[in-house]
């Protein structure tokens, strides 16, 4: 290890498309000397391009053991791994995100010594949307456990922060807000032509495209955007439904859509390279999130200066100003959210301001200050010789 160097580790249950994954990278990547980072991940389908794209500047290690779900045999195996790989590293900070790999990485953490712990949840699991009653009261009583031997727990809202205090995890010192950071100049500007775009998914010039982007999983509230799309679809004849990302419910969506008669006028697109084309050709976007720690794609599609419907759910209310930069609809609530989106629709000066105002606050979201604030909490853990290396 290089005089002066700061090593620190990074833990991630998954390293998929998903924002906590993407904001993981970011900050593996992006902090500047003396901070070196090494990155633990755990099983893990496919790599993302951005994944792959820095292996060769990030030590990174994937533990096969390390899975979202319960599974005691695993768990115990990964603590291991995770034990004798940060003894080995000797770290100077473990920071882990998400769930799982937060209660395993900062137990293993805690037990091989090192000097502080930083956890992202990255949203939480306290709302049932994730699982059961049960499995939600055991989560609480770990986090609260977790949070004893925790030097800073990251929330991405204020919001975040007051729903751990609420439920008796950690004190109000150990929370600090730092937004996942986007990089927006890609989202800011168009990248093509909307009409070209809209040809290449076979759909005409005249179509109006409701649009969301995000993970095919309960969670994300999909099936309710269908049925609110069901609600639209005979006053809107041209408006066309299209989901972009992969997930879990993707044949039950598929389903669902067949069984409304409106397979024709929703598009499942996938994962996709092209999402800055594909905001740029949405007449406005649509997050109908359960429960939301803050939302990459929202923050995205604010960029783009898409107007926004969206739930009243998680860190969703403060990225839109409480209203101020989209309409908030109740979560859950299929005919709230289609009175939302007609009102979108029918109001082309209501789109025009708050899509103005969803870009001006999209700024705050940026990587630059992602990064910036986290090297200063960093820095203010690991103290003054932290500062002068």
């Amino acid at each position: 290890m290089e005089t002066g160097e700061i090593r620190v580790l990074h833990i991630i249950t998954r390293l998929d498309r998903g924002g906590s994954a993407i904001n993981t990278l970011l900050t593996a990547n992006g902090l500047p000397p003396p901070f070196r980072s090494s990155l633990i991940y755990g099983r893990t389908r496919d790599l993302p391009q951005r994944a792959v794209e820095l292996r060769g500047k990030v030590e990174m290690v994937g533990v096969p053991q390390l899975v979202r779900e319960v599974s005691p045999a695993r768990d115990v195996m990964a603590l291991i791994k995770l034990y004798r790989l940060i003894r080995r590293g000797r770290f100077e900070l473990v920071h882990t995100h998400t769930s799982k790999a937060g209660m395993l990485g900062r137990t293993a953490a805690r037990l091989a010594g090192v000097r502080r712990i930083v956890h992202t949840p990255h949203g939480h699991v306290f709302t049932g949307a994730y699982a059961g009653r049960s499995s939600t009261r055991l989560f609480i009583l770990l986090e609260r456990w977790a949070a004893r031997f925790t030097d800073r727990i990251i929330g991405l809202t204020a919001q975040e922060a007051q729903d751990h205090l609420e439920r008796g995890i950690g004190r109000p010192e150990q929370f600090a807000s730092i937004p996942s950071g986007i990089e927006l100049g890609c989202f800011e500007k168009a990248p093509g032509d909307a009409d070209a775009v809209k040809r290449s998914l076979g759909l005409p010039a005249s179509a109006r495209l409701v649009g969301s982007v995000g993970r095919l999983e309960p969670v994300k509230g999909h099936r309710h955007l269908l049925d609110a799309f069901q609600t639209l679809a005979s006053h809107f004849p041209d408006l066309h439904l299209v989901l972009v990302g992969d997930g879990e419910l993707l044949p039950e969506l598929r389903s669902h859509a067949r069984r409304l008669g409106l397979a024709h006028r929703i598009l499942f697109l996938g994962w996709r390279d092209d999402v800055p084309a594909l905001l740029h050709t949405f007449d406005l976007f649509v997050l109908p999130s359960l429960n939301e720690g803050m939302g990459r794609a929202l923050v995205e599609a604010m960029a783009a200066g898409l107007p926004i419907a969206a739930s009243r759910a998680g860190g969703i209310p403060e990225v839109l100003a409480q209203g101020e930069a989209g309409l908030l609809v109740e979560a859950g609530n299929a005919p709230g959210l289609a009175r939302g989106i007609e009102q979108l629709l029918l109001d082309p000066s209501l789109r025009f301001r708050l899509g103005q105002a969803a870009r001006e606050r999209a700024r705050r979201y940026s990587v630059e200050v992602m990064l910036q604030r986290i090297e200063a909490l960093y820095r203010e853990l690991l103290g003054s010789g932290a500062a002068e290396r």
